[in-house]
């Protein structure tokens, strides 16, 4: 366990240590963790005698990766206030939701994107509104020549009007003419809701404690040990802060250690990704497969000198062992993968940083326990595929208010049942076969689509792939293949039955196929299945 009682106090022993060293840059400005600390208190200094919020009350943040995030984040919670993280590209009918749900009384939002807070702000119990622009931490000069590019030029801020609120660099201005002492939380305090589909049904809100976060913190330092060197590490943020695998590796365990994180507002904007390549000595990345794939195409991307490089971490989908390779024969770096749920804060397994093993998800970390369950609960034997199931001080609390919900996955006695397939070998390597609910039944065969989509993916001419099931009058399900070619390819379903039939059994090899320009994806970069799912009924 963590020596800290809060994640507050982890903040001001971190900024105390390494006041001068760079935590946070963004768009070429750098924050020390010296003015994170100042800003920080600014911020939460307004919260206190600006708004109605108290201790345990909640906050709703929906900001993409800018330096306004930590700001945000640390500052709220030195304010004893719960996060609940937004996603910035919801519809109103998804925010609504998520505002409604958490009882959050404060929104800080991006001008950019809140045209959706505006049409359903009335149906909540939003309170205050902070509105920040995306060179709000800039200096003056281009401060203003960011934010007026943005509004004029290029016409992304949509006028907005809200009852109650002000601009974020008015919150902070105000907050540092006010007093302010740190609220204390105890370990069992939620720090955060952070909202998640579970298994099934609508979305719920994970109950994330301040000790939870701290221990996996903790857990993920320990297992790596001395592959990450305090004060040294540069690592490149491109994935989304407000999600929790990006947050905890960014916001606690990188940032526990001096660790300067290198933030990308927009990662699908693969020429920026690169300029953050290039302009920093980076020693690290966190990243996801499907981001892999896109670089390691990308021609500027190859060109890149790699020769700092020494860790790349994937999580958030599993990880294609063609993509594990290239990237290896590209930067020389092996990636390290590991598994986690958002109910899990989120780090469950992850590879030795020293000697991953491909197609794994890796070990438990410490303090962590693992087993695979068959349908009727029973525990299975080493090497049998069942239900994944953990128990852990990073298991969260519950669903917020979902009393039913939490029940159905959370055992009395602190066994998450996690909805994914899985084998734990002998050695005690974990291999997810697939999602519970993505399972495809073919005749009574079981086909779990990332087997069928890593096949799939290895072919030359296919730059992503995704499987599902649907009706089919002999076998009852078939499989279908959504297929994204590489540029130029004409390649059709014939060859890629063939080329299937070499790796796969005849009843897994897909029946059908599509071809499309993109397949959906979440802002992270994991493909949505559900929605080709929901489209294929549809038709």
């Amino acid at each position: 366990m963590d020596q800290h009682q809060s994640i507050s106090e982890l903040f001001a022993a971190v900024c105390n240590k390494y006041k001068d060293a760079s935590a946070f840059t963004c768009l070429g400005k750098t924050m020390t963790f010296k003015e994170l600390d100042d800003l920080s208190r600014d911020f939460a200094a307004y919260l206190q005698h600006h708004t109605t919020l108290a201790p345990g009350d909640r906050i709703a943040v929906q900001l993409p990766n800018l330096l306004q995030y930590p700001i945000v984040l640390f500052g709220a919670l030195r304010a004893g206030v719960v996060i609940v993280n937004t996603n910035p590209l919801y519809t109103g009918r998804e925010l609504e939701h998520q505002l409604v749900d958490s009882g959050a009384k404060v929104l800080v939002v991006l001008a950019n994107l809140s045209k959706a807070a505006e049409e359903i702000i009335d149906k909540t119990q939003i309170q205050h509104v902070i509105v920040t622009e995306v060179g709000d931490m800039h200096d003056f000069l281009k401060r203003h020549i960011i934010n007026g590019v943005l509004r004029y030029i290029k016409k992304q801020v949509p006028d907005c009007y809200f009852p109650s609120s002000v601009k974020f660099r008015r919150a902070l201005q105000l907050g540092r003419r006010d007093s302010f002492t740190d609220v204390e939380r105890s370990p069992d305090d939620i720090a955060f809701l952070q909202y998640t589909g579970g298994t099934t049904g609508v979305a719920k809100g994970a109950m994330l404690s301040q000790a939870n976060l701290l221990a996996n913190k903790q857990q993920i330092l320990e297992f790596w040990g001395d592959s990450l060197q305090p004060g040294k590490e540069n690592f490149l943020a491109p994935l989304p802060l407000y999600h929790i695998y990006g947050f905890t590796m960014h916001c606690m365990v990188l940032f526990a250690i001096g660790c300067e994180s290198v933030l990308v507002p927009n990662p699908r904007d693969l020429d920026n990704v690169i300029k953050s390549f290039k302009k920093n000595k980076l020693t690290g990345m966190v990243g996801l497969n499907t981001l892999f794939v896109a670089l390691a195409r990308h021609a500027d991307f190859q060109a890149l000198d790699f020769s700092s490089l020494r860790i790349t971490t994937s999580g958030g989908m599993a990880l294609a062992e063609d993509t594990a390779k290239t990237w290896h024969k590209l930067t020389n770096t092996r990636i390290v993968e590991g598994y986690g749920l958002t109910e899990t804060s989120p780090v469950v397994t992850s590879n030795d940083p020293k000697n991953p093993q491909v197609s794994t998800i890796g070990l438990a970390l410490p303090d962590t326990e693992l087993k695979v369950i068959d349908s009727e609960g029973g525990s299975l034997p080493a090497g049998e595929a069942g239900e994944l199931c953990v128990r852990g001080p990073q298991v969260m609390l519950g669903y917020w208010e979902r009393p039913e919900a939490t029940e159905k996955v959370l055992s009395s006695d602190g066994w998450l049942r996690t909805g994914d397939i899985a084998t734990i070998a002998d050695d005690g390597y974990v291999r997810i076969v697939d999602r519970q609910k993505d399972m495809i039944i073919v005749s009574g065969f079981n086909v779990y689509p990332n087997e069928v989509e890593n096949v799939l993916v290895s072919h030359p001419e296919i730059v992503e792939a995704a499987v599902i099931g649907v009706e089919d009058e002999n076998s009852g399900e078939a499989v279908k293949a959504f297929i994204v070619r590489t540029e130029g390819s004409d390649i059709e379903d014939d060859e890629i039955k063939a080329f299937c039939r070499e790796s796969l059994t005849a009843y897994k090899v897909p029946r059908r196929y599509e071809f499309r320009d993109e397949l959906p994806k979440t802002n992270v970069g994991k493909v949505l299945r559900r929605e080709l799912r929901d489209s294929e009924r549809n038709a």
